[in-house]
């Protein structure tokens, strides 16, 4: 049996937060190797880059998800008792009630109602100087996805729901003040979306057949009993929250669209390219660095011991940039994806595996759908330029984004 490269710090937390996307690949790259061992948090764990990896990790039979992810991702990014740490029948009743909502017809409305929001935007950019397009994309979709989801969300709430839902993203791998904006958010989200799942529940608030505020309120668990209000109220955000996290991913198309000019006039109309765009946008840029698991019992991979209970992160930005999977991977190029079939375990942006029974993310395909719509607005709905910026990435910092949130100036209806 092989021994595991191991990295020679006794602790590598704040190593991990000093490189960021970088930490994983940078390690396999010194020790030539897909795996090697580190410490994390005072706790042994392996790290996974690449396909072998992705396929590996989501093998539920080898590993469980319970007490992957470290309390402060609990606390923050995905909840307590949500789908993301569940197993065997629990996640899969758990999982099917969320794909339940992810109908290709659900999606289209949903897409249309971003895009409605879009159109109402643009006058009002129209008339300002320039607009940070983080902030404002982070709005449209907070007010479309509650709308599609049979959340009530007044306008005059509509900023500060989206900055709460903002800050959970940015919470589980900061230190100090964001990560406890981060943990507050989740308290008043958590509390907000609990009281109106008793409300539904009560009938005092009438929730649309077949919305994910009525699908979750009406949910029972493998037991036949319905989830806790909290509970409820964590899968709710496990749709709210995702959707919202797209304002990353749009803010990346915007700075592609920037940084690759000639992009632009290929996009206008096609819908294959509009895809490829989109997809080599989700493997360029960094959204979440890493997933977590433990291992269900001791076993043996490529002559590599695995021990029970053991902490295993697979790295998705390595993953995603790796030279084996991806020909001159730090080079922005779609055509990459032209007639590209898909692969639940190289193009991993947001997890891999099967949709319907694993771990993948739930929201990938609105992600698609709601990045597609962003990249037809920004090369046909709208002219705008783009002032002087700092839109430098800072890979350390996860998740990142551009310093100035991708500010857009002189801004015209064209579409």
């Amino acid at each position: 049996m092989s021994a595991i490269p191991t990295d020679r710090s006794p602790e590598s937390t704040l190593a991990f937060l000093r490189a960021g996307y970088r930490f994983v690949g940078d390690r396999c790259d010194r020790y030539g190797s897909d795996i090697f061992q580190t410490r994390l948090l005072l706790e042994p764990t392996i790290c996974l880059r690449g396909r072998p990896a992705a396929e590996l990790f989501y093998d539920d039979d080898r590993f469980i998800r319970h007490g992957g992810m470290p309390m402060r991702g609990q606390r923050t990014l995905t909840g307590i008792g949500g789908v993301q740490g569940l197993d065997g029948g629990a996640h899969r009743a758990r999982k099917a009630m969320l794909m339940s909502i992810m109908t290709p017809a659900g999606i289209r409305h949903l897409g249309q109602l971003v895009d409605d929001g879009w159109r109402a935007r643009i006058p009002v950019w129209a008339e300002r100087g320039p607009v940070v397009l983080y902030d404002e994309v982070g709005r449209i979709l907070a007010r479309a996805v509650c709308a599609w989801a049979g959340v009530p969300l007044a306008e005059a709430d509509v900023a500060r729901r989206t900055v709460d839902l903002q800050a959970l993203i940015e919470a589980p791998a900061a230190v100090g003040p964001r990560h406890w904006r981060g943990v507050l958010a989740r308290r008043r989200a958590e509390r907000w979306l609990g009281e109106l799942i008793g409300r539904v529940r009560t009938g005092a608030l009438p929730a649309p057949e077949g919305s994910a505020l009525r699908v979750v309120a009406a949910h029972h668990d493998e037991h036949g009993r319905p989830l806790p209000p909290r509970v409820a109220a964590v899968e709710l955000l496990n749709i709210l929250r995702p959707t919202v996290a797209v304002d990353r991913f749009v803010v990346f198309a915007a700075l592609a669209l920037h940084d690759h000019p000639g992009w632009r006039e290929k996009l206008r109309g096609d819908d294959a390219a509009t895809e490829s765009f989109v997809q080599e946008v989700r493997r360029y840029y960094p959204l979440f660095p890493v997933v977590a698991a433990r291992v269900r019992r001791s076993f043996e991979w490529r002559g590599y011991a695995f021990p029970q209970g053991r902490r295993v992160l697979l790295d998705l930005y390595a993953t995603n940039h790796h030279p084996e999977l991806w020909p001159e991977p730090e080079r922005f190029r779609p055509e990459r994806f032209t007639g590209w079939r898909g692969d639940p375990f190289s193009l991993i942006p947001q997890g891999g595996g099967n949709h319907l029974t694993g771990h993948r993310c739930a929201g990938e395909w609105i992600t698609i759908e709601l990045m597609k719509r962003a990249v037809a607005n920004l090369t046909g709905a709208l002219s705008y330029q783009v002032p002087p910026q700092d839109l430098a990435l800072d890979l350390s910092r996860m998740p990142t984004l551009p310093p100035s949130g991708f500010l857009i100036d002189a801004v015209r209806r064209t579409g």
